[in-house]
């Protein structure tokens, strides 16, 4: 088969087309084939070593196990019990007693893991090209990396040998090699994937990421493992949403766009872009230019600032004991982190936070930001005469993202003139990934690129809208704009949204009792009609305190509006009527006020 989505797959196994254990010999063996030209595993499992795995699903079936014999490959920097670790060292290599959470996570679940597969050495570069065990090329391309350091899985699903993979991403390794090979990656917040059982690069920063051919299933496989893990000290709950139902059809949006713009000289980046942000505005999305310095400023502390030094505590001592057992770009990458002070150290994260502080902020009235993947796709030539520089090309729009705490998808946005996938980010707050995801879903709905395995996406069907970490709340009366209780809203960051009608079967009351003075709202069978309201949104962490605040009869349920959507708002208690003064006929909270004047 060359359709490895996870859907494709489990209706294969329903219809009786395939077997796990057919498929995954199958798999097999196209590896092995393509392995001697893209070095993309280090160790593909044996037939006797995938056998436990394969066994274990005899009497099981897709009715049982959400992901019933889908195969994955695992960036080989996590552990796979029984299975050496090398993080593309071999003098560092080990033997792990247990797996990483999330690979126990998604054993448990029914995948079947393929193999571990090349990155660059210790997760340090975004190529590719950094292994003792082969240079990863292009899916694509022979003339271009395959991106890093997570090369290998990001060719198992480009090069049809797994449903999806196993990557990690520090300053970019899960993006970067996503959008050289046309796929989807998802570096998710930090600490909602487990990091337990991976070698860190930078322990602090560090992210476990996945590849798709789709943000619907990345969207999946978000829901099935984001779970808070003692295992990990950096693990995270997530106070929002990580489940399926955050992930849906899109409302009207607000995106950044980097008012720096960087593309090193190539000219056809730009005009892809362009076109990116042209297909977002036809979705419903409207362009805000975004000041990027700060953020760049960021990006430019992780390779420049001490937390090189947190990198050299994990490959420091090997380095000192057996230098020649680093790769010497490697060292090179490392060698000033010996001289870095607690200092340095202390300074740098003061610098990092007054630029978070600046970021949020730009941040705090936009659902998303859009910047290239990269500016420039860089050749194997132009990396083997300048590594360093040329690795760091690549990083250029994707080194701060976990330094200040983001959400990214990486998302196919087109080819090149040569033919070499060409990608984009959608970043956002931590926490709002399946927001990101419901994005680059409709994204990728709504331009016809291959996918990988050469299929094309089934129709758009969402029934829930996408949510992030913004709540949207219905008010009628005095939490009007410039009315007595919009100060609630306002302290807790709420912004106006728009002002509207509900549907056209509410009754509007003044309720007894104030000042202030309120309305409630009912809705009716019969006698009912449009009532002006406003739609405000504010943080959903926020939206806690707001409705602890609520005097009785009045609290928060749901509210239909004029265009049959539903949303979160004021209703009142029928009992709260006893007094109340029906003014209706006024047609909003507003005229009614100005009556009595």
């Amino acid at each position: 088969m060359t359709d490895l989505r996870l859907d494709t797959l489990r209706a294969a196994y329903r219809e009786g087309r395939t077997t796990p254990r057919a498929l995954i010999s199958e798999l097999r063996t196209r590896a092995e084939q393509l392995n001697p030209d893209f070095n993309l595993f280090i160790h593909l499992l044996t037939l006797a070593e995938l056998e436990p795995y394969l066994a274990a699903l005899e009497d099981k079936s897709p009715a049982d196990l959400p992901l019933y014999g889908i195969p994955f490959a695992i960036k080989d920097n996590i552990d796979l019990v029984g299975i050496p670790t090398t993080a593309a060292c071999p003098a560092f290599a080990y033997t792990p007693d247990r797996s990483a959470t999330i690979v126990e996570q998604l054993i448990a679940l029914g995948a079947v893991p393929m193999g571990k597969t090349n990155l660059d050495q210790f997760a340090t570069g975004l190529n590719g090209t950094r292994s003792p065990y082969g240079a990863c090329r292009n899916s694509v391309h022979p003339d271009y990396p395959s991106g890093g350091s997570s090369a290998g899985s990001s060719l198992a699903i480009a090069l049809g040998v797994a449903s999806f993979a196993l990557g990690t991403d520090t300053a970019g390794s899960g993006r970067v090699p996503a959008a050289l090979n046309n796929l989807i990656g998802l570096k998710a917040t930090k600490g909602l994937i487990s990091t337990a059982g991976v070698v860190p690069a930078c322990r602090t920063l560090d992210c476990v990421t996945y590849f798709t051919a789709t943000a619907k299933e990345a969207s999946e496989l978000l829901a099935l493992t984001a779970v808070y893990d003692p295992r990990d000290a950096y693990s995270r709950a997530n106070p929002l949403w990580n489940d399926i139902s955050a992930f849906g059809a899109l409302r009207p949006f607000r995106f950044g766009v980097p008012k720096q713009l960087e593309f090193l000289g190539c000219p056809e980046s730009p005009v892809l872009f362009a076109q990116t942000v042209k297909q977002l505005e036809a979705l419903g999305g409207e362009a805000v230019e975004l000041d990027f310095a700060p953020f760049l400023e960021a990006a430019h502390l992780l390779y420049e600032g001490p937390w090189v030094a947190e990198r050299y505590s994990v490959a420091g001592s090997l380095i000192e004991k057996q230098p020649e057992a680093v790769l010497p770009v490697i060292r090179a990458v490392l060698a000033k982190a010996p001289g870095t002070t607690a200092v340095d150290a202390f300074l740098a994260q003061y610098r990092l936070q007054t630029l978070k502080a600046v970021c949020d902020q730009a941040l705090a009235t936009l659902d998303c930001v859009l910047t290239p993947a990269y500016p420039r796709p860089v050749t194997l030539d132009e990396l083997q005469a300048e590594p360093v520089a040329r690795n760091s090309d690549l990083g250029y729009y994707t080194n701060f993202m976990n330094m200040l705490d983001y959400a990214a998808v990486a998302v196919p946005a087109g080819f090149m003139q040569n033919g070499l996938p060409w990608g984009v980010t959608l970043f956002g707050r931590a926490f709002t990934d399946q927001y990101l995801l419901s994005l680059a879903n409709a994204f990728q709905h709504a331009q016809p690129l291959p996918l990988a395995g050469g299929s094309a996406l089934e129709p758009l069907t969402l029934t829930t809208l996408a949510r992030n970490d913004r709540a949207r709340v219905v008010v009628c009366g005095a939490h009007m704009e410039g009315l007595p209780l919009n100060w609630q809203l306002v302290k807790r960051g709420g912004k106006l949204v728009m002002s509207t009608q509900s549907a056209p079967d509410y009754k509007l009351y003044a309720l007894a009792g104030g000042p202030p003075l309120r309305p409630g709202m009912v809705r009716v069978t019969k006698g009912g009609r449009a009532i002006a309201v406003e739609i405000w949104e504010l943080p959903s962490s926020e939206l806690g305190s707001f409705l602890t605040g609520i005097p009785a009869p009045l609290g928060l349920g749901k509210v239909q509006l004029a265009d049959g959507s539903w949303e979160t708002g004021f209703i009142c208690d029928s009992y709260g009527l006893e007094g109340a003064e029906e003014i209706t006929h006024f047609g909003s909270w507003r005229t009614y006020m100005a009556s009595r004047q």
